[in-house]
């Protein structure tokens, strides 16, 4: 069987402001998406029999409540309901993306599935029923189908694309995978910031705002503060999404990689340089 090769790329938070929360305790949020090059690799081979498997286990994950294997299944169901009979697939994950790590690595995963599979099954859903298919696997997941960089409003479903200087990142993740709920659920957490407009941001959106989850995850897991404050001493730290991983912009890849270097290696840090992105290495296959 033909293995066909699909990238899964990360995103940062560059900034992560909580505006409100809805009556069904969803939280109302404003940030800005920005993609990069640390990236996944989704592997894919077509079988003759309609099956669907995911062949890679990972760690603390039911196959059958993966992303990937949820955005298989649901796409299974659009092509039944156009009458199409697809021929299955073998699924398999090489993860470069840390779990847990506010990059959203799963979230991306599931994206790039919809996408490979929609194009290699046939199936001739456009940008927008993609959309609609990941925002019912999460709510970054429409993000990542967009294929650019995005100002998010609501609970992450309202995006308008926004182009982003090209730039160079020092992430680090702290060796802790921070859950979400928790974080989102504190009693200490920031919920009423001060709604913004991407005219407040054009001309400095690297250093724009803060992640008012942050404080939160810092309190409670001190290896997130001691990343913040480390990669802090060389340019404007903060946390990604929930957490737990830190990133900070450099003024190029030499620095960036000089950064990476001087990591302690008792500390039990992951460290990468990565670049930006402006598009999604998928966003050729996106039927607009």
């Amino acid at each position: 069987m033909t293995a066909h090769y699909f990238s899964a790329p990360a995103k940062l938070n560059l900034f992560l402001h909580v505006v409100g929360q809805r009556s069904d305790s969803y939280h109302l949020l404003q940030s800005v998406f920005q993609l990069i090059d640390l990236q996944d690799q989704l592997c894919i081979r077509l079988r003759d029999d309609g099956a669907i498997h995911l062949l890679t286990d990972i760690a603390g994950v039911d196959s059958s409540t993966n992303l990937v294997m949820r955005a298989a299944r649901l796409l299974e169901q659009r092509a039944q309901q156009r009458g199409l009979q697809i021929p299955g697939a073998d699924l398999s994950l090489e993860k470069q993306i840390p779990m847990g790590g506010g990059l959203g690595g799963g979230s991306s995963d599931a994206a790039s599935a919809l996408i490979a599979l929609n194009h290699l099954w046939q199936l001739g859903l456009n940008q927008n029923e993609l959309m609609q298919v990941g925002l019912s696997l999460g709510a970054d997941v429409p993000f990542f189908l967009l294929g650019q960089n995005a100002f998010v409003e609501g609970i992450g479903e309202r995006l308008t694309p926004l182009k982003t200087e090209d730039a160079w990142f020092v992430i680090l993740h702290p060796g802790v995978a921070v859950p979400t709920p928790l974080i989102f659920g504190s009693p200490h957490l920031t919920r009423d910031t001060k709604s913004v407009k991407m005219s407040d941001f054009s001309s400095g959106l690297f250093s724009f705002g803060r992640n008012d989850l942050q404080a939160v995850a810092e309190k409670a897991f001190p290896e997130v503060s001691a990343a913040v404050n480390w990669l802090g001493q060389f340019g404007n730290a903060r946390m990604s999404g929930s957490g737990a991983c830190v990133f900070a912009r450099m003024t190029d890849q030499a620095a960036a990689k000089a950064v990476v270097q001087q990591v302690p290696l008792e500390s039990g840090w992951q460290a990468w340089c990565c670049s930006s992105l402006q598009h999604h290495p998928l966003e050729g296959l996106l039927k607009k």
